[in-house]
């Protein structure tokens, strides 16, 4: 099983890169098993390797950190549960679509905990809220909110990067961007939902269901 590290105060971006590549490296070198990085970050911006300069709509609001993740721009800041994963898939079955597959299937099973129920759709990245509450976008399409994205790099076949559920972040910060590109739905929160859920529950219910979706 991987070792499960949880920090209980902010971690700043370039901290938290720094401590990822070491991690990845030792994994890959055999020297320490694998993890998951249970954290929180300042607010902050990260543009991921194929964000477009006019998402970011409010460049001096938040730091803006390039990142080494696939997709494009997307908020972190507290009370958003970060996860980092750094799992080496050489070990499981260097399958990078199912390994995104089952990221997604994780985070859908740890809403679930929650009653809630998380789709992923074609065409955009992380997982989605049916919103039949708010009114229906202009062409009739039912209106949808991320509540969790994903984003990950591979380095010599160990992962890192990961997801973020947003729990209790201030939804007004991801104001200063198009969250990952993506126009016209919304971002949404546990929360914000309704739910009166912890960062711990989320905590307990991202380890309860890893188990499930990855084996081990």
């Amino acid at each position: 099983m991987p070792v499960w590290m949880t920090s209980t105060e902010p971690v700043d971006y370039p901290t938290a890169v720094v401590e990822m590549d070491r991690r990845v490296a030792a994994i890959r070198a055999g020297t320490e098993p694998e993890a998951i990085w249970l954290l929180e970050h300042p607010p902050l911006y990260t543009a991921g390797t194929s964000a477009r300069r006019d998402d970011l709509l409010d460049p001096d609001r938040f730091p803006v950190f390039p990142a080494q993740r696939g997709g494009q721009y997307t908020y972190h800041g507290p009370g958003q549960r970060v996860a980092y994963v750094m799992l080496d898939l050489a070990a499981r079955g260097r399958d990078v679509r199912a390994f995104v597959a089952d990221l997604e299937a994780w985070v859908i099973a740890t809403l679930g905990e929650f009653g809630l129920t998380g789709h992923v759709r074609d065409g955009r990245v992380g997982v989605w809220i049916e919103r039949p509450d708010k009114p229906p976008l202009p062409d009739g399409t039912m209106r949808e909110d991320k509540i969790a994205a994903i984003g990950l790099r591979l380095r010599k076949w160990v992962s890192f990067h990961g997801i973020s559920i947003n729990v209790e972040p201030d939804l007004s910060h991801f104001d200063g961007i198009v969250p990952c590109g993506i126009s016209g739905h919304g971002v949404t929160s546990l929360v914000d939902l309704g739910l009166p859920v912890t960062m711990d529950d989320v905590d307990v219910a991202l380890q309860s269901r890893f188990t499930q979706v990855f084996g081990r």
